[in-house]
């Protein structure tokens, strides 16, 4: 079983959960399997053609998945993915 961790900013979609574990065999199957459980953060991750938002980073470990396999990266049953959504703004 994975582990998968949710941001602040995010918990509000996901019962105030901060971590959430779930059976997966690849990261793309552990996030469906968090938006079947927490519908409302389907949004907030994936675009309306079903793929990953751009501004949303996921890591298996410190490694993040565009520099592995993507949604496809394989996990372990000890493996923790963390979601990590990008940050931007401020004044210049």
């Amino acid at each position: 079983m994975a582990t998968i961790t949710i941001p602040t900013a995010l918990r509000q979609y996901s019962a105030g959960q901060s971590q959430v574990e779930l059976e997966a065999g690849t990261v793309g199957a552990l996030l469906r399997g968090l938006v079947e459980t927490y519908p409302d953060l389907g949004r907030h991750l994936f675009n309306e053609q079903g793929k990953l938002r751009n501004f949303v980073n996921v890591y298996v470990g410190d490694e993040d998945i565009r520099y592995l396999e993507g949604e496809a990266t394989e996990l372990q049953s000890s493996d923790t993915v963390s979601i990590i959504p990008a940050i931007a703004g401020g004044k210049s």
